[in-house]
């Protein structure tokens, strides 16, 4: 988000964390993943409330005439905040109610202290999906109707996974925002990682790290960046010796391939 919206974002989650305490957090992201999908629909209603030229407190007044006692009342407060405040874009008004969705469920995780096994449910339906087209053109068919997605999604998953992971799997099936559904997961397994403000390191490597491998680099990459640092480890039988590690934009390459590509660049140079 570009730096109006950044500067509007920080009020929200702060209005966002308020009322978040004494909501129910299930609820409350279910809410909010309502009322993003919502403005995503109405492209008229989100056009209005994002209208810079309009009062804050007539878009308030909006959002509270259209939806008070659909919602309870912590979703009407974040969205009344959300609609009064000024956005780069019109998009970001949905795209920050997603994700304080996001937050809020993961929060929940996080008070039932399945936070971990979220973020690992995450990444790992992520890969299932990357290595199975016919599920992948099942889940992402904008043709196929959402009830049986919903279906497909609750006999590969219920019981299974945490229900915050199959929540926010739900929702990204059901309303991928123009996203594939990799970089859905991979953009939420991010804001769910933020809930504890740590970092995520996506490790490939040929075999399944021990134990004690994993706790070295986490040890490692948290003093690197000083942050706690999240793994989700990729097994990659094609990687040749030692890992790689990306964080964000950056890539730390310690295997055969990536010295001897290294190796090209110096030499091309």
């Amino acid at each position: 988000m570009r730096g109006l919206s950044r500067t509007s974002l920080a009020e929200v989650e702060e209005r966002f964390n308020a009322v978040a305490g004494s909501a129910d957090l299930g609820t409350l992201s279910d809410e909010l993943f309502a009322v993003a999908d919502l403005l995503d629909r109405e492209h008229g209603l989100r056009r209005a409330l994002s209208d810079p030229s309009r009062p804050g407190e007539q878009k308030a007044g909006t959002i509270r005439a259209l939806l008070d006692g659909k919602i309870s009342e912590a979703a009407l407060a974040t969205a009344e905040t959300a609609v009064s405040a000024r956005w780069s874009r019109a998009g970001d008004l949905a795209d920050v109610l997603e994700r304080l969705g996001v937050a809020a469920a993961a929060a929940e995780a996080e008070s039932q202290s399945r936070l971990d096994e979220v973020e690992d449910e995450l990444f790992r339906f992520g890969r299932i999906v990357a290595a199975n087209p016919e599920l992948r053109r099942a889940l992402t068919d904008a043709g196929a109707p959402e009830a049986g997605k919903q279906e497909l999604l609750r006999g590969l998953l219920d019981g299974k996974v945490a229900p915050t992971s199959l929540r926010l799997i739900n929702q990204l099936v059901l309303h991928p925002r123009g996203r594939s559904l990799e970089t859905g997961l991979e953009e939420v397994g991010h804001l769910v990682a933020q809930q504890r403000r740590r970092l995520v390191a996506v490790v490939r490597t040929a075999v399944e790290l021990t134990d004690a491998q994993r706790r070295r680099l986490v040890a490692w990459l948290s003093t690197s960046y000083g942050r706690d640092v999240h793994l989700n480890v990729e097994v990659d039988k094609r990687v040749l010796g030692g890992f790689s590690v990306r964080i964000g934009d950056e890539i730390i390459d310690t295997t055969i391939v990536g010295r001897i590509e290294e190796v090209r660049r110096r030499l091309a140079g």
